[in-house]
């Protein structure tokens, strides 16, 4: 009854409909037009998290990690007159760029001098201007061998690798004004490079950021493009009528206005997984003016009345198509319950977007085609193939004489599949997604190879007492803790408080080499007091600042990292914990180990165990949707194993081929759950109604809605294997494998609904009296006919 009355709205206010969708739909690309990129990394962890909330303080005391570009080169003339200077004026270059905080190199570098007047140490730059000779060369290099704390930071342990660390304001660094500078920077190296013939590679979060932001956006462009083209090509080629492709293409694309205008309206930007709900929105969308425009075709030619028609195709697709767009959106929606803010909103958003494409869909396409002339007579519909109509024969024969031979090969597969699972391997790398063959990958291995990375790792040592740390004892204990962490192969030489004391220790003693260690004795207080008269302003304001907080309770330790992937590093972390324990006791210290590549680490541990529970939860929702529909819990397995089991047989590939579950591959399980579910609401729909109005045996029942609805299963899933399959051309690794696999699963989730559903259907209900299938709720449902 209520969808009689959603059709008597539609249909008979037309003009106010189109009018109110008009005008929702100008207020949408209003709020369209002013989308935006992010220019820093999503919140994966909740914001209420531990570990997340102790990262933020760590930052609102020593400051935001992560914000150094790093320029690096390998030669053996490093000293080399030419090429040093060059490098001394790239680094001046870029110190006047706009946004620049800082630029360390070796070429861009600090002595510490000692002002016996002021009783402060005096940071004096190594040189100040290009050097005109090759002895001025050899002195500053015998100077800069003879400064052990730039070792390993600017210059490698084989003296072969020079870094450039170019550190970016924090008002820049997560901003669109980062971009015009980055290029500017590496518009300068490739100066450099191109003069030397020498190959300067660049890394760090910055670039890295930079450089997935505008991937992103080419691929937005790039996959709605392509979504739209590969949907009007399937489109034609089923109804073979320009108004079939041209209306339902028009309605998708205000489906993906909507979807943009409500990113906005959420306060959302353009992420990696944001960036695909357009095309998502198209792949989708599409199958609802399939089954709207195939609907009305048929019921034209039995009425040849267009508006009667049209109030059957509102009122007797509207409840199914409904119900499954529920289902799909499900799958979305329940990333909602992660607490992951990058889930969430793409979770909120794709769910949203999917349903109001639905209303668009069930309003505009019955308005739209009200107006256009009545179909032609060849106009039938979706056109039948008989290569189709011989594969659901042999489907029916299956299903009817070697339902044994279905379930032994379904059981062999799973089995193999469960085995494929056990291989899984559960891993994530903070450049994963990138191609092979990106150059932020090999620069990555470069600084990997010659300085252990360059992703930030900090370790917050916290004493439980007010100037706990300022103690010879104490200093010895983070020095301790600094070599052991160091001692690591994938972390760097670590840039602390010990290491500015050892320098300013150094400095004291007129900057000899030897001196190169933490102050004992007598010394510490004098020494001391010098570097803290060294923060009072001017160029040396913040030597200590940086590294130790007011109240000398806290200090920061910072190392650079290989991207060992979260497998390894959860591994590390591990294993470290208890030997931090052994040199700083817990009731004395608190030891965090913090930054951004940590909250990578616990963030795609949180998303992992978060999306298993939300793949739960969908197929809970989805449960309790098949029972409101059908009743009983027979059915609610009935319809549920049809579609577990292509995520078996996913996992099983997984496995075998060696693709890593992480957050974007874990995704596609809750994702095609929803989706794949359609299909059954489709099938066991169409059987309700044939058990419901006809006299047929349960056999030929079966077999009717085999051939019947198994065309329509056959055309969306040729519709969504190929939709999804355009992600395969993104250049991120996890959107490829999200593309591919969510193809895989939805062709294999059409078999086991053409074949397991109905054997099951057949094996367990063959016994009940037709009266009980005549009296369930929503038998009188009627599933879209293809």
């Amino acid at each position: 009854m209520i969808w009689k009355k959603i059709a008597d709205l539609i249909l008979k206010n037309r003009l106010a409909v189109i009018v109110i969708v008009t005008l929702l739909s100008v207020f949408m690309g209003w709020k369209a037009s002013q989308v935006k990129l992010t220019y820093n990394a999503g919140k994966v962890l909740p914001v209420t998290d531990s570990a997340y909330i102790r990262f933020k303080q760590f930052q609102s005391k020593f400051g935001q990690d992560g914000t150094a570009l790093v320029l690096g080169f390998k030669a053996d003339n490093i000293f080399q007159k030419d090429i040093y200077n060059d490098w001394y004026q790239l680094g001046q270059n870029v110190q006047h760029l706009n946004g620049i905080k800082a630029v360390i190199s070796l070429a861009n570098i600090y002595n510490l001098g000692k002002d016996t007047i002021q009783h402060r140490f005096v940071l004096k730059p190594l040189i100040t201007h290009k050097l005109t000779s090759d002895q001025e060369v050899d002195s500053v290099r015998n100077q800069i061998l003879g400064l052990p704390f730039y070792d390993g930071l600017v210059l490698s342990e084989d003296h072969k690798s020079t870094l450039m660390a170019i550190t970016f304001d924090n008002k820049v660094v997560n901003s669109p004004a980062r971009i015009p500078v980055i290029k500017e920077i590496m518009h300068q190296a490739q100066i450099f490079e191109q003069k030397h013939h020498i190959k300067v590679h660049a890394s760090g979060l910055p670039l890295i950021r930079t450089v997935v932001s505008d991937l992103v956006s080419h691929e937005f462009v790039l996959f709605l493009g392509l979504s739209l083209l590969i949907t009007a090509i399937i489109l034609l080629l089923f109804f073979r009528t320009g108004y079939a492709v041209i209306f339902p293409v028009f309605v998708v694309i205000l489906g993906v206005i909507w979807s943009l205008g409500l990113l906005v309206l959420n306060h959302f930007n353009i992420t990696l997984l944001t960036g695909i709900i357009p095309p998502l929105v198209v792949v989708i969308g599409i199958p609802n003016s399939i089954f709207i425009l195939n609907k009305y075709y048929y019921e034209f030619g039995v009425t040849g009345d267009k508006i009667k028609s049209l109030y059957i195709v509102i009122e007797k697709v509207g409840i199914t198509t409904f119900i499954a767009n529920v289902t799909t959106a499900i799958g979305f929606g329940v990333l909602c319950f992660t607490n992951s803010q990058i889930l969430m909103e793409f979770g909120l958003v794709a769910s949203l977007s999917i349903m109001a494409t639905f209303a668009l869909s069930l309003v505009l396409i019955p308005i739209i085609f009200s107006y256009l002339p009545a179909p032609k007579p060849r106009q039938s519909g979706i056109k039948d193939q008989k290569l189709i109509r011989l594969f659901l024969v042999k489907i029916d024969y299956l299903v009817q004489h070697a339902r044994p031979a279905i379930y032994i090969a379904t059981t062999v597969l799973v089995i193999i599949c469960f085995y494929g699972m056990s291989r899984i391997n559960v891993n994530g790398y903070i450049v994963d997604d990138l191609p092979k063959s990106s150059s932020i990958l090999s620069d990555l291995r470069f600084f990997e190879s010659s300085f252990k990375g360059v992703l930030p790792l900090e370790v917050s040592v916290e004493s439980k007492h007010k100037n706990g740390l300022m103690n010879l004892a104490t200093m010895r204990k983070i020095e301790k803790l600094e070599d052991l962490i160091s001692s690591y192969p994938e972390f760097s030489k670590s840039l602390s408080l010990i290491q500015v004391l050892k320098f300013s220790t150094q400095g004291f003693y007129g900057g000899k080499p030897e001196f190169y260690r933490l102050p004992d004795g007598l010394e510490q207080n004098f020494i001391l007091s010098y570097a803290a008269n060294s923060g009072k302003g001017g160029a040396n304001s913040g030597m200590l600042k940086n590294y130790l907080d007011s109240t000398k309770q806290t200090t920061r330790i910072s190392f650079q990292m290989v991207d060992a992937g979260s497998k390894k590093l959860n591994s590390l972390f591990t294993e470290l914990q208890p030997r931090i324990d052994s040199i700083f006791n817990p009731k004395n210290y608190h030891v965090e180990l913090t930054g951004s590549s940590v909250i990578f680490v616990k963030g795609n541990n949180y998303l992992i165990k978060n999306l298993y529970e939300s793949l739960a939860l969908a197929i809970f929702l989805i449960g309790i949707i098949m029972w409101v529909l059908f009743r009983g819990l027979k059915m609610v397995l009935i319809s549920l194993l049809p579609n577990i089991i292509p995520l078996i047989i996913t996992a099983g590939i997984m496995g075998f081929f060696g693709i890593p579950l992480k957050p974007s591959t874990i995704l596609i399980f809750s994702i095609a759950m929803g989706i794949s579910s359609d299909q059954t609401i489709y099938f066991l729909t169409r059987y309700r109604q044939e058990m419901r109005n006809s006299t047929k045996s349960i056999s030929q029942v079966v077999s009717d809605t085999i051939r019947e609805t198994g065309i329509s299963m056959i055309y969306i899933a040729t519709v969504l294997f190929f939709g999804f399959g355009i992600f395969a051309a993104s250049t991120f690794g996890g959107t490829v494998a999200l593309g591919i696999l969510l193809s895989i699963t939805l062709l294999i989730a059409m078999i086991t609904n053409l074949t397991l559903l109905p054997a099951f259907l057949l094996s367990l209900e063959k016994r009940n009296k037709k009266t009980a299938v005549l009296t369930e709720p929503l038998a009188d449902m009627e599933a879209p006919v293809l």
